[in-house]
């Protein structure tokens, strides 16, 4: 590598950076360049040093981590530079967009006073002009009314709005590089489009460079020009994304394509038969708040309907896919079949049984038949227990084995979800996302369900951790014949896994039918910009990318 391209001297020149956490290394020998005005992509999966390397060049690594190597950023060693002068850089030169923006958003601190904190500190201006160039940024990323919303709190933001505020943050200096970690990980598709669509105009308007951390390669071909490939803190291959996509040469970003849930089906042998529905849902209504008021009314205007009259049917061994964006009532649909809510109106049956009206023993083996999955593990497991105490507890408490058997029901759960022994002893802290989703799975299958529903489990996880957790679900469908309503945003995904499909908006269902069908040519409106808005994989294509990025998004 010789760090010119097209005779320009690059932006970013990393050579053999390598950080060690005492006697771990994270990132070894990892190089590459970044012209000016260009989008890079490093994708690799958790714990591959993509954030490390990142957080490498800004100088944010944990105390008592050690950087070697050289990060240039225009000929300027950031590593050789004493800690004011980084100060001066940071929030300047380079700004970041990190993964979770709650978590890096002040939460006692107005959003336009955060947005704004940076060009004060930076730029030299007033607090009243950076307040009004901090209203003209978020009206810039697209956030409505941004004179109202300047004077918000983050906890009044949507998940999407606070990483456009995020964003303003970051760019409000006018810096020559933009680190984007993970922006759109956990988003709805219309929202990640929306987010990536920005980051594109941002590019072609200012020319700003960019550095997008991902782990799902369609996110990284939707706006990347090149990419770089991680694993286990090493560079496994770079090049245009297109070559790369298209004719990879190293075996792990082959791994990383085939995992793609666009590239493959999940075969599930379960079709729509003509006996009774195992789920028979009618005119289903959930209002919340719909209580007495505090001024002795009825209802009163904070009520807000969540799901208007769903009807839905699953036959048993069927594979169902719910999918909408958030607030869409997707959720509170699965928490109603499991009586975590109370529905104001309509039915749900399970094998002809009215779940409303259950009581008693009567209640108990509904519950020992309906299981459900959510969709954060850690706040679904007890942080006290251990992973087979975990699963085994459900065992006991309902009376089917001791807790000496109940033990070694668990030990023989762990190894069908394919957990090894050696982590059975673990508290959930110390597992990764992808095994605490599997001993949540392995939890559910105690009681051995019909009807297991799961709630978006593989929406934060890596492309080769969630196939995996597809993978396993679809044996053990087959082999303990399950019945699957699986409830996700990603309509690749659901498209490969489900049999039939319900589109939600609004607490409504507004298209159904074939996955196939309903996700490929759909015919709402609605449905047809969830599927628009997908970020897909590049076909072969004759003409190169360019520098910049001008392609839109399929």
């Amino acid at each position: 590598m010789t760090g010119l391209e097209n005779g320009k001297p690059p932006l970013l020149d990393v050579r053999d950076l390598s950080v060690t956490f005492g006697a771990f290394a994270a990132v070894k020998n990892v190089s590459f360049t970044l012209q000016p005005g260009e989008i890079l992509g490093i994708v690799g999966e958790s714990g591959s040093g993509k954030s490390v390397t990142c957080r490498a060049v800004m100088r944010l690594l944990a105390a008592g981590a050690s950087a070697q190597g050289s990060v240039a950023l225009d000929g300027r060693d950031l590593l050789a530079l004493g800690e004011d002068e980084l100060c001066a850089i940071r929030g300047r030169d380079i700004g970041m967009i990190f993964q979770n923006p709650a978590s890096h958003l002040d939460p006692l601190r107005r959003i336009g006073q955060q947005v704004a904190a940076p060009m004060i500190r930076h730029l030299g201006i007033s607090k009243r002009e950076g307040w009004q160039r901090a209203v003209r940024l978020l009206d810039d990323v697209g956030i409505r009314e941004p004179e109202k919303r300047a004077r918000s709190y983050p906890h009044e933001f949507s998940g999407g709005m606070k990483q456009r505020a995020m964003i303003a943050y970051a760019i409000g200096c006018q810096p020559k590089l933009l680190i984007a970690d993970e922006p759109t990980t956990a988003l709805d598709v219309t929202v990640q489009a929306r987010i990536l669509q920005l980051l594109k105009e941002l590019n072609r308007k200012t020319g700003l460079a960019m550095i997008l951390i991902s782990h799902d390669l369609g996110v990284v071909a939707d706006i990347c020009s090149r990419v770089v490939v991680m694993r286990g803190g090493e560079v496994v291959e770079q090049g245009p994304i297109d070559e790369v996509i298209n004719r990879p040469s190293h075996p792990y970003t082959k791994l990383l394509i085939d995992s793609q849930p666009g590239r493959r089906t999940y075969g599930t042998t379960a079709t729509a038969g003509g006996s009774a529905p195992l789920l028979d849902i009618a005119r289903l209504s959930v209002t919340f708040g719909a209580g007495r008021s505090l001024l002795g009314g009825i209802g009163g205007d904070h009520s807000f309907r969540a799901l208007d009259g769903i009807d839905l049917t699953i036959n048993a061994g069927e594979t169902v896919g719910i999918v909408g964006e958030s607030g869409s009532g997707k959720s509170t649909l699965a928490r109603s079949i499991v009586r975590l809510n109370t529905p104001s109106g309509g039915t749900i049956r399970v094998d002809g049984q009215d779940v409303g009206t259950l009581a008693g023993d009567a209640l108990t083996a509904f519950r020992r038949r309906v299981q459900m999955v959510f969709q954060n593990p850690y706040d679904s497991l007890n942080p006290r227990l251990t992973i087979a105490e975990a699963v085994a507890e459900p065992i006991w408490r309902h009376g089917l084995a001791d807790r000496q058997t109940a033990r070694k029901q668990a030990d023989a759960l762990l190894e069908t979800v394919e957990l090894p022994r050696s982590l059975r002893d673990r508290k959930p802290r110390q597992l990764s996302g992808g095994q605490c989703q599997r001993v949540g799975l392995a939890r559910a299958l105690a009681l051995k369900p019909q009807l297991l529903i799961a709630d978006e489990i593989t929406s934060a996880l890596d492309v080769t951790t969630q196939a995996q957790i597809l993978e396993l679900l679809v044996r053990l469908q087959r082999e303990r014949a399950l019945t699957l309503l699986y409830i996700s945003h990603d309509l690749s995904v659901v498209s490969s896994l489900c049999q039939r499909v319900y589109v939600f908006k609004a607490g409504r269902i507004v298209e159904q039918g074939v996955a196939s069908e309903v996700l490929t040519t759909p015919q709402n409106p609605y449905t047809q910009a969830l599927v628009a808005s997908l970020a897909r994989l590049p076909t072969e294509r004759t003409a190169p990318h360019s520098q910049s990025v001008s392609h839109h998004a399929t």
